[in-house]
């Protein structure tokens, strides 16, 4: 079936965001408790679980009190969170402008990021308006890869799975996607990307 769907993940594939902007080795003093930091503090899951809702205040707190030696650095990670946050990703965007011109195509944003923060990329990212639709996971509380994250795009937007196209540069959310038949693009480089897409259209 011919696509009329195309679906984008944000964070990594159309905008840089990075905590290493904010947290460096010299942050830390040492790479090692760089390293301690993110795969015992404010860990990958942590992190999404404010993606699908959860508040970053009590996040915040809840997590001074079980690692108070680290305080400085936990109230960084949502303080400092706009300075986390590159330009977006010039590549990416110029291939989903030049989509956009083509038309026949609608185009939705799938995207965990936690509600409290995504105004700030909203005022910071233009090309975000060109999106028929955008899910925001911290607004909806669920995220990728959730189905049922999935589910309301389906619904809220009328997208039939077998026509549309999910491109992100996760691969646990790509296989999610493909569960429910979507056609999918894992994002590695721009030059992949445009390959991938030149397949396809």
């Amino acid at each position: 079936m011919q696509i009329d769907t195309i679906v984008w993940d944000l964070g990594g594939v159309l905008i840089d965001w990075n905590p290493g902007y904010v947290f460096t080795d010299g942050y830390f003093g040492s790479a090692e408790k760089k390293k301690f930091f993110f795969e015992n503090v404010c860990t990958h899951d942590w992190n999404e679980n404010q993606d699908a809702g959860y508040p970053l205040s009590k996040a915040t707190e809840e997590l001074v009190a079980k690692f108070p030696e680290w305080e400085s650095a936990i109230r960084d990670f949502y303080g400092r969170w706009e300075e986390m946050l590159g330009g977006q990703i010039e590549s990416n965007v110029e291939i989903f402008r030049q989509l956009k011109q083509k038309g026949g195509v609608k185009f939705y944003a799938l995207t965990n990021w936690s509600a409290e923060l995504f105004p700030v990329a909203r005022q910071r990212y233009y090309f975000l308006q060109w999106f028929d639709g955008i899910l925001v996971s911290g607004e909806e509380k669920t995220r990728k890869p959730f189905p049922d994250f999935y589910e309301l795009l389906f619904s809220r937007y009328s997208v039939n799975p077998a026509q549309a196209l999910f491109i992100d540069d996760n691969l646990r959310n790509i296989n999610a996607a493909k569960e429910f038949g979507l056609k999918t693009i894992l994002y590695t480089t721009s030059e992949k990307l445009n390959a991938d897409l030149a397949e396809i259209f």
